[in-house]
């Protein structure tokens, strides 16, 4: 199967049957027929509105756990799919932007809105070594990393931009 095709009615309810499925297309937000990876990021903002409340150390830890966790989800249904990372499994996106929001927790409310852009266009462009990440690496570890990675250039490019603003 090509990762660029729409899911088919059974790859779709074989997704959203089980919590894994669930999970890494992303609560649902990875089956919008368009633009998965942007209703993902879209999606995550929810969350991480709460997530906002709490503290530095709090947020880090959901990361680290909602990466490790997503690594396993979107390897299970990759393999079910048969496609490592189908577009339909945006969960690395919910990690990938809550990175990229990091410096946004304490800042004005147009930083998250320059959050998510910066994500968006690190993850859609994806420069070195976002690019070899996503082409090299396989399976879920595959899915996550090349997101972790562009979250962190966002994240960067957020600070600073919050710093010199």
């Amino acid at each position: 199967m090509n990762e660029r095709k729409v899911l088919t009615q059974t790859q779709r309810r074989a997704l959203l049957s089980t919590p894994t499925g669930w999970l890494a297309c992303g609560f649902g937000s990875g089956l919008a027929p368009v633009a998965q990876g942007t209703f993902g990021s879209l999606a995550a903002i929810g969350p991480w509105l709460l997530l906002r409340q709490g503290s530095l150390s709090l947020n880090l830890l959901v990361i680290v756990i909602g990466f490790a966790i997503g690594v396993w989800a979107c390897d299970v249904a990759g393999r079910a799919l048969g496609v490592d990372d189908h577009r339909s499994l945006v969960w690395d996106e919910f990690i990938g932007q809550w990175i990229a929001l990091l410096p946004a927790l304490l800042a004005p409310w147009w930083a998250v809105a320059a959050g998510f852009v910066l994500f968006r266009l690190f993850d859609v462009w994806k420069p070195w070594p976002i690019r070899y990440l996503d082409k090299h690496l396989k399976r879920g570890l595959g899915v996550m990393m090349d997101d972790v990675v562009a979250g962190i250039f966002a994240a960067i490019v957020l600070k600073l931009l919050l710093a010199y603003v």
